[in-house]
This record gives C-alpha cells, structure tokens and sequence, in this order.
C-alpha cells in the first residue's frame, strides 16, 4: 500500500512540475462563459511534423486554452469542457526591435492540458527581449457550426463576438530555456 502512494505522489509531483512551467500570458472570460488561458508553455515535439515546427527549431509553444466556465453557462454546457471549432491567431512583437512572427493556433491534445489550441515558435529576436502578444479570437462560421433555435433564441446568431486581447512586457526566457527532457 506504500508503494502505491508513494507511486501516485511521484506521479502529481511530476504531473505538477510539467503544469507549474508554463508562463500564464493572461486570462479572460467572454460571454456566453469561456474562458481564455493564454501561455507560453516549453517547446515539445508535436505532430504531424509537417505542420509544426520541430523542437529543435523553436523556442516556445504558444497556447490557448478555451474551455466553458464552471458556472454562468448556458444550459447544457459541460462544465471546464474544451470549446472546440474556433479560429485563434498570435502576433508575437519585439518590443526593442518591432520584429514580429505570426501563426494560427491549431487543436492539440497532450496529457496535462488535454484539448487546447497551440503551436511551436521561434521568437522574433532574443529569447531574453521583451514581447508584446496579440491573440485573436474568431468563433466558428456557420459551416464549421450549426445552432439550434433554443441557443438562437437565448444568445443570438454566434457562439461568442470576435475578440482580440493584447499583453505587453511579456518575458519568456524562463520558459524557452526550459526543456521537457
């Protein structure tokens, strides 16, 4: 019995070491209650490498992660479940040299964060500058999502309004230093 509490405190200790080396960007909760994590998490290697950058060639894997709130939803709604179908980009600037990288946020599922959207980047200067963020957050069209005449009726013709959110003076060094190994 020791042994297997001793194995289960490794395993959160381990679990909470990969969660506690992400650099948390910013917060924010939109109407009809989500929530946007933004962060800067260490780079990883991620598939199909076709469509993301190798580990070797990053500095940082940009996240976003967009779940329902645990209260003040819309009937239904699975608590803290992913948001899925939504079309997120980041602007990463240098704030010394105004050189700047922009990608488009993909779905991606490991086993810390579960479903989350993210990709591997290379800063657009030295990993110890200053950088200014710009995410963008676009709902689904009426292609990649059909409402019903329940939710048309309570929260109109869209999942949420578009939104953009701006951070400045953020310092990934910590993160892009770490490695997952």
């Amino acid at each position: 019995m020791k042994k297997v509490i001793f194995g289960l405190y490794i395993l959160f200790i381990a679990n909470f070491c990969l969660t506690a080396q992400e650099l948390v960007i910013g917060e924010e909760r939109v109407e009809p209650g989500i929530v946007f994590v933004f962060e800067g998490a260490i780079k990883d290697h991620v598939m199909p490498s076709s469509l993301h950058l190798k580990e070797n060639q990053t500095n940082v894997h940009i996240e976003a992660r967009v779940n329902w709130d645990t209260n003040n939803t819309p009937l239904g709604t699975p608590q803290g479940g992913f948001v899925p179908y939504l079309h997120i980009t980041a602007q990463i600037i240098n704030e010394k040299t105004s050189l700047s990288t922009f990608i488009d946020l993909l779905p991606h599922i490991n086993l810390v964060d579960n479903f989350h959207y993210a990709r591997n980047i290379t800063l657009p200067g030295a990993i110890n500058d200053l950088y200014s963020v710009l995410f963008r957050v676009i709902p689904p069209t009426h292609i990649e999502l059909a409402l019903h005449n329940d939710w048309l009726k309570n929260y109109g013709e869209e999942l949420f309004k578009e939104n953009s959110f701006h951070y400045r003076n953020v310092d990934f060094e910590q993160i892009a230093k770490a490695s997952r190994n």
